[in-house]
């Protein structure tokens, strides 16, 4: 959906749109073409998923990248308020990411209910339990 507001948003740019907009070296290497990064342009790769194989752990990371990703949205708003088409489909996506932080958060609370409470955190219920 970020990619589709972005093509959107990109499509019609004029040369001196693109200049003006600092949008050039962008340009050069992408034309107006969908390459994910980051904000301060950095390239999207592999890396931005982590898991360690450990149910708690993994729920955690989990966890984060929801909230990492709802302040991402967060700030675009900010940046955008004046435009309902960008605006409108931003509050769909942060809205999935606060229900997609309380599913894992739910997950979670199951996950640590069924180990034993003295070592919460001292094992990988994944490999370490007793049999």
């Amino acid at each position: 959906m970020v990619s589709t507001i972005v093509h959107q948003l990109t499509r019609n740019l004029s040369m001196e749109e693109i200049e003006k907009s600092g949008f050039a070296n962008y340009y050069v290497d992408h034309t107006v073409g969908i390459w994910p990064m980051a904000a301060g342009g950095i390239p999207f790769n592999s890396c931005e998923f982590q898991s360690k194989g450990d149910a708690i752990t993994d729920l955690f990371e989990d966890m984060a990248a929801e909230q990492k990703a709802r302040t991402t949205y967060d700030n675009i708003l900010r940046l955008v308020k004046d435009d309902p088409d960008v605006c409108e489909p931003i509050k769909f996506l942060r809205a999935r990411e606060i229900v997609h932080f309380q599913r894992f958060g739910e997950a979670l609370r199951i996950v640590q209910d069924k180990l034993n409470s003295k070592n919460f955190y001292a094992f990988n219920p994944e490999f370490d339990c007793s049999k």
